[in-house]
């Protein structure tokens, strides 16, 4: 069996940049040795501003990499039980990746990753194009033509499996066997951020997510003015490098979030805690079953900066507390939510079915 990682591009400031380097290899240590990396040309250097990608580059890459693909299919090297892993499974190539395979009686396996889509109505993908129909069909045919539909909580499947497939999953007609929960392929971190583990800590709060509506960066704002005394800092106002991202968090006692879309957290749920900033979220989305309670925030309560300022003043001043917390539960999320284990597993055991 070949694996071929189809990835996302990996722009600097992003965890895609890691996700080039560490997937490869976290495959080829817990699935096989026979890995290929099909990549795209024209990276991009940043994204449209507030969203997580470049709209009209991502196209350019992600077409780059079909060309890639159907070469592979020209030259006769995809082989029965191939496994083509996706890294966004919001990629239109899965389609045509499936179509060249079926028509020419090829058994390969799909998997794809899901982050995020139209289905969720606070995603920038379902504010600008959620009302629009081929958005609808377009995810529909997608989680169809994929094997595996990795998911990284079960937040983000109900979501999924309420918005996109409807009435199809709730009368069982959809096969629920092809969703999969399993922590992203992040367990390279720990040795990551371990150079920013003993940061000297200062009464600093970093908002660590996207200027974009649905991270809802006025609340942190208000915090700011309510909050004179502590540091604020929104990292995307400054041109960061990965490194200098990373210092930041190594200095902050709190990494505060309001969002009101989230699938996962990367820098709440892992950047966050690895260096020791004290996550405080909302009791929503992904979050509530990420993190334990002291960290969490009721959620309708966004607006009542009195309130927040008391969550992020507590953390700061007994931060010593929260830190001990945080020790304990660092290792849940690191096993439940950062680690690619399941998606090894089902990658493997696809192998085998298609081997029987």
């Amino acid at each position: 069996m070949t694996v071929y990682v189809i990835d996302l591009e990996p722009i600097e400031t992003r965890y895609t940049s890691q996700w080039k380097e560490h997937v490869p290899e976290q495959i080829k240590n817990n699935v096989t040795n026979d890995v290929v990396v099909v990549d795209g040309s024209n990276i991009p250097s940043s994204t449209t501003p507030g969203m997580f990608l470049d709209f009209a580059n991502t196209n350019i890459y992600k077409s780059s990499q079909m060309v890639k693909i159907a070469e592979l299919f020209s030259k006769n090297q995809v082989t029965d039980g191939d496994y083509f892993l996706y890294t966004d499974a919001w990629n239109p190539t899965i389609i045509q990746l499936r179509y060249m395979a079926d028509l020419l009686g090829i058994d390969i396996r799909i998997g794809g990753l899901w982050h995020a889509g139209a289905y969720d109505i606070f995603d920038g993908l379902g504010r600008l194009a959620g009302d629009k129909d081929w958005v609808h069909h377009s995810e529909l045919a997608l989680v169809h033509a994929i094997d595996d539909n990795f998911f990284a909580t079960d937040f983000h499947i109900e979501l999924f499996l309420k918005n996109r497939m409807g009435i199809a999953a709730r009368d069982g007609d959809f096969e629920r066997e092809k969703i999969v929960k399993t922590g992203w392929p992040m367990e390279y971190m720990e040795e990551v951020l371990a150079d920013y583990l003993d940061g000297e800590k200062e009464n600093l709060v970093v908002f660590p997510h996207r200027i974009a509506p649905e991270k809802n960066v006025e609340v942190f704002r208000e915090l700011a003015k309510k909050l004179p005394q502590y540091q604020f800092v929104i990292c995307q106002e400054h041109e960061l490098t990965k490194h200098e991202y990373h210092n930041i968090l190594s200095r902050a006692k709190v990494v505060f979030s309001a969002n009101l879309q989230e699938t996962l957290g990367i820098s709440t749920g892992i950047e966050g805690p690895l260096t020791g900033a004290i996550p405080i979220v909302p009791d929503r989305l992904s979050y509530s079953e990420m993190m334990p309670d002291p960290f969490k925030y009721e959620s309708d309560r966004d607006h009542d900066i009195e309130y927040l300022a008391g969550k992020v003043t507590d953390a700061i001043e007994n931060y010593d507390s929260y830190r001990e917390v945080l020790k304990s539960h660092k290792q849940v999320l690191i096993d439940q939510f950062f680690s690619g284990t399941e998606m090894y597993k089902r990658i493997k055991e696809g192998h085998k079915k298609n081997e029987g």
